[in-house]
């Protein structure tokens, strides 16, 4: 063992000594060089000060940032680091500073990186303590980013001030700035999984490329986009007068119909009209985000939020085929009435959902089936898939009455190997003639049904 090993492992001892010395009621608990600093700064004993805590989820963690340095520089404030062994294993502000087990001294402010944008990302405090005097009385935060492995799994807020009121009002308008100032607002989020993290200590949200989904690239049945985005968008364009008149804003609106069909299609078209709301994607396991994301989508209003393929959560949850929309739907009451929010649900089995829906009445009040396309919508189909070839009408019309029971999905991919088969060059008639000879016979029944053909 080397000499500076002998003496930080004598140290340590030394402090483990003197803090069981002091559990047991003798000796003294002395100050760290970091409490000293603490304690000069709030002009009181430290141990005359009792902490208030509040924790955020990890996709808060931006914001909550944000808005503590929105209060530095308002108050003329400033930060300090944490400097010392095991900081992460310490339990709370207090400790910290008393010098139980391990001793601490400022030092540099510790920052991780989280991304805001696409393409872009920020630097927030992961470990360190805000300094500043709010309603003129000294106050100190620490700030302490997720750590799974340390037993934090939540942005941990640690508030120390003579007064605990001015300790309650700081946090209230860390909530407050939260609110009216996020990150988030405008923005299109997907929560995500990552498997491969064994600390879950990674981001679990993405920010998405807004989509680009024109109306006339939505083939639906007259009327049908339009009942859609009447509910999803209008209520929300109509805002201010349907609240004056009493009536609420948030709304649900279940999407159904066999796979293949469009349905994510017509979210993604709901999302490039509404530039400016904030859209919020769950889908598979993440649905069990659903509280996390309600309460992301009240802070950044208007948005929607998209919850996708219910079943197939409620087949994952054990066969519980109602236990997934049951906390959507509660979810959704929890979100006040004039709330500009909307909840977008898709799903293949309506029937797995339908009994959840009926003990739940009014919460979803837009029920509509996105349906296979019939022989006009599929030739609108193969005309928006086939724009850059050159095909005929007759070509077209004679595809579109062979693939009677055929999907959205099917046209496009019946184009797709027409393309193919053109190698490079624009595809004709007969490319399409024999990519439809080759999905339609008995060879590619699987592929078909795949598709959601039949």
């Amino acid at each position: 063992m080397t000499e500076l090993n002998r003496a930080e492992f004598a140290q340590v001892f030394q402090d483990f000594l003197e803090s069981m010395t002091a559990e047991a009621g003798g000796g003294t608990d002395r100050l760290s060089a970091l409490g000293e600093r603490i304690q000069d700064h709030l002009g009181v004993p430290i141990r005359e000060v009792d902490p208030i805590a509040e924790e955020f989820p990890d996709q808060f963690t931006i914001d909550v940032d944000r808005a503590i340095t929105t209060l530095i520089e308002r108050h003329d404030g400033s930060r300090i680091g944490v400097f010392g062994p095991h900081r992460d294993h310490v339990g709370s502000f207090l400790d910290m500073l008393l010098g139980r087990m391990f001793r601490f001294e400022p030092g540099p402010v510790n920052h991780v990186r989280k991304p805001i944008g696409p393409d872009t990302d920020r630097r927030i405090v992961g470990f360190g303590i805000a300094l500043l005097r709010y309603d003129g009385v000294p106050l100190a935060a620490l700030q302490q980013a997720t750590s799974p492995r340390h037993g934090r799994d939540q942005y941990r807020v640690e508030v120390l001030a003579a007064d605990q009121d001015v300790a309650d009002r700081f946090l209230t308008e860390v909530r407050e700035l939260i609110t009216t100032d996020s990150v988030f607002s405008g923005q299109v989020l997907s929560f995500h999984r990552d498997h491969f993290d064994r600390f879950g200590s990674g981001s679990p949200l993405t920010f998405l490329r807004r989509p680009a989904v024109p109306t006339d690239e939505v083939i639906l049945p007259a009327g049908v986009l339009d009942r859609i985005v009447g509910h999803v968008v209008g209520i929300g364009r109509e805002a201010g007068p349907l609240a004056e008149a009493g009536h609420h804003l948030k709304r649900g609106v279940l999407l159904y119909g066999p796979p293949g069909t469009g349905k994510t299609h017509v979210v993604r078209h709901l999302l490039t009209i509404t530039p400016g709301t904030t859209a919020v994607l769950l889908s598979g396991q993440t649905l069990e985000q659903i509280s996390v994301a309600t309460r992301l989508a009240r802070s950044s209003q208007p948005a929607i939020i998209v919850l996708e393929d219910c079943d197939l959560v409620a087949e994952h949850r054990g066969g519980d085929s109602n236990a997934a929309l049951f906390e959507t739907l509660e979810a959704l009451d929890g979100i006040a009435g004039d709330a500009d929010i909307a909840f977008v649900m898709t799903t293949n089995r309506p029937d797995l959902l339908e009994r959840a829906l009926v003990e739940r009445p009014g919460r979803v009040d837009l029920a509509v089936k996105i349906d296979k396309p019939g022989t006009d919508d599929r030739l609108r189909l193969l005309r928006l898939y086939g724009a850059r070839h050159d095909f005929s009408d007759a070509a077209l019309a004679e595809a579109a009455e062979r693939t009677d029971g055929a999907t959205a999905s099917f046209a496009k991919e019946l184009v797709r190997r027409a393309a193919l088969r053109a190698e490079g060059t624009v595809a004709q008639d007969q490319h399409l003639t024999a990519a439809l000879a080759d999905l339609l016979s008995d060879t590619e029944k699987l592929t078909r049904t795949l598709l959601g053909h039949g």
